[in-house]
């Protein structure tokens, strides 16, 4: 019988493994959650007074019509550049044109500011400019399907742009 129950004596190389596999799942998170991307909220006051209803990219798009002078929350990634500002379409979506896009007007009458700071989202601070192209953000705003951006080529427009998660 002992025979039977050899395999379940540990071996020197099977300790040594054992503790390895032991230290790697322990350290393993801990590393990542020390890059983990530490997220970033800027805040307006001035639509403080409004509800916000969260919508998916895709039903807004869909459906933007049901969503006219309303305050939304979206999720989407933001692209900036010459002519353009603008929350743009997910994967999902065969069509990748801006029709698919909203233009995203930033309002001087809603200045966006770092929670806890006087830091402004298009501030220079610490020797650049935040940089918000490109990422995927949360944001709050009005809908307004009259206005579509550059050259009217945009599906509506997010206006009163009072909060954003980076």
């Amino acid at each position: 019988m002992s025979g039977i129950f050899e395999f379940m004596q540990p071996k020197h190389g099977s300790v040594l493994f054992y503790r390895a596999v032991i230290f790697v799942s322990f350290f393993i998170p801990v590393m990542l959650q020390s890059c983990k991307h530490e997220e970033k909220v800027y805040k307006s006051p001035c639509n403080d007074d409004s509800n916000f209803k969260h919508v998916s990219f895709t039903v807004l798009i869909d459906s933007i019509q049901n969503y006219d002078h309303q305050y939304i929350e979206v999720e989407g990634t933001y692209r900036e550049g010459k002519d353009m500002s603008a929350l743009v379409n997910d994967s999902t979506f065969v069509d990748h044109s801006s029709i698919r896009s909203l233009w995203v007007n930033f309002s001087q009458d809603c200045p966006l500011f770092l929670e806890g700071t006087h830091q402004g989202l298009f501030e220079y601070n610490d020797g650049k400019f935040t940089q918000i192209s490109d990422k995927t953000i949360i944001l709050r705003g009005k809908i307004d399907v009259r206005h579509k951006g550059h050259l009217g080529s945009y599906r509506g427009e997010i206006d009163r742009v009072s909060y954003i998660k980076l």
